[in-house]
């Protein structure tokens, strides 16, 4: 059965840290990458305050978004733009600042910069150029919903967005079915409000409708809501919803259903590409015939045993 879970937060009072959380010492000079908050204020922390107020520049994804932060902190520092279409030349531009001696934070509109965010290439660089890098922790998107999803914590692994066409989108999730391992691990995704109906609708064909999901919906904003149950049953209750909103965390529990259940041996070591040309040489069956009988031994459908089968044969050129 779906579990849902909804959260109502009251509003962040608007008032300036304490004076407390200055400190004498003064900031080293460096690349800071800072957490902010993806959506409640009060998820900041005094060391990323403290650090913005004393680094000399702040490069931000959008100056506009991250203003209304500072304002709201009374934080006057200034700030330079530094998103996705000018990461590569902004970046040279810092490290020489950096180089010279300076200190500069890098910011995300929220979250940690660097997941599913530009920060990436300037802490690359940065590292590159014997300049120090310092993360400075907080709110991510991705951790709040896994650990609150009821899944396995133990292992997991961060994918980013799913691609927004569905061939590319369901050649992930085959993927990430194929690849199964017999040690649960947790897929975490980003998706979009317009496309996650279509994405759990693609859960349901490809793992089975009995897959264990989870959905981490506004996490803490005001209209935080976590859905917990099977790929079908969150397909029901969000496709019979007028609209969806919001930002949203997906997650499946690994391993999933379909390999547990034996559709798909994860013991097996031999790729699709082996086994089919393995058939056409000792059984004289055409690629077709022999695309066929892989995809029924393995559990899956033929279009996807056709796609796995383009891919490694790309691969191989």
């Amino acid at each position: 059965m779906i579990e849902h879970d909804a959260t109502m937060h009251g509003a962040v009072e608007d008032s300036h840290p304490p004076s407390s959380e200055r400190v004498d010492k003064p900031l080293a000079p460096g690349l800071y990458l800072v957490a902010t908050p993806i959506g409640n204020l009060e998820d900041i922390t005094l060391r990323a305050l403290r650090v913005l107020r004393s680094v000399d520049r702040i490069a931000c994804e959008d100056t506009r978004q991250t203003a209304k932060l500072l304002g709201h902190f009374g934080i006057r520092t200034p700030t330079v733009s530094y998103h996705a279409h000018n990461e590569s030349s902004r970046a040279s531009e810092l490290i020489e600042a950096l180089k010279a001696g300076g200190r500069i934070a890098v910011v995300s509109d929220a979250g940690m910069p660097g997941i599913a965010d530009p920060g990436a290439t300037i802490a690359s660089e940065a590292i590159a150029a014997g300049v120090p890098v310092f993360p400075i922790p907080g709110a991510n998107a991705a951790l709040s919903a896994l650990i609150a999803s009821g899944l396995t914590a133990e292992r997991f692994a961060f994918h980013g967005f799913l691609p927004s066409r569905e061939g590319q989108r369901r050649s992930v999730l085959e993927s990430l079915r194929a690849h199964a391992t017999d040690e649960a691990t947790t897929a975490i995704f980003y998706e979009t409000p317009h496309r996650i109906v279509s994405a759990l609708a693609d859960i349901v064909a490809i793992f089975g409708p009995g897959q264990r999901i989870a959905l981490a919906r506004e996490l803490t904003k005001l209209h935080e809501e976590f859905l917990r149950g099977t790929a079908a049953e969150l397909l029901a209750t969000l496709s019979a919803r007028p609209s969806v909103r919001g930002e949203m965390v997906l997650l499946i529990d690994g391993p999933p259903a379909a390999a547990a259940s034996g559709a798909m041996p994860r013991t097996q070591t031999s790729s699709l590409a082996d086994e089919v040309a393995g058939l056409i040489k000792t059984e004289n069956l055409s690629e077709k015939d022999a695309l066929k009988r892989v995809a029924k031994a393995r559990g899956i459908g033929k279009s996807e045993a056709y796609r796995e089968l383009q891919r490694s044969q790309s691969r191989k050129c």
